[in-house]
């Protein structure tokens, strides 16, 4: 078992789409922040972006959840990362855009 540490955050936007993924390894409390954080943004925000999480036994370093938006012409997803970026107190990504 991966040893639990931070959860990595990534961020992808291009036109009209944007994408987060948390990574949180094979540590079931990571797991548990995240899927608090995203219901009370959620709630908060009444965003219901698409949301899956990635499962793998092969690899567990890789397990993450994805959030993204689709045709989000406002780009009205950057409010909802940057609030779950917040709740779990993420100030930088491992790539792409994270900005706070």
């Amino acid at each position: 078992m991966e040893k639990c540490t931070n959860i990595r955050a990534h961020i992808r936007m291009e036109e009209r789409y944007e994408t987060m993924s948390l990574l949180f390894g094979d540590c079931p409390d990571l797991k548990k922040e995240i899927e608090a954080a995203i219901k009370e943004v959620k709630n908060e925000t009444g965003m219901t972006p698409f949301i899956f999480e990635k499962i793998s036994n092969d690899r567990p370093d890789i397990q993450a959840y994805y959030i993204e938006f689709h045709d989000d012409i406002h780009r009205t997803g950057g409010d909802f990362f940057n609030k779950i970026l917040k709740r779990l107190k993420i100030d930088h990504c491992d790539s792409g855009l994270c900005e706070r």
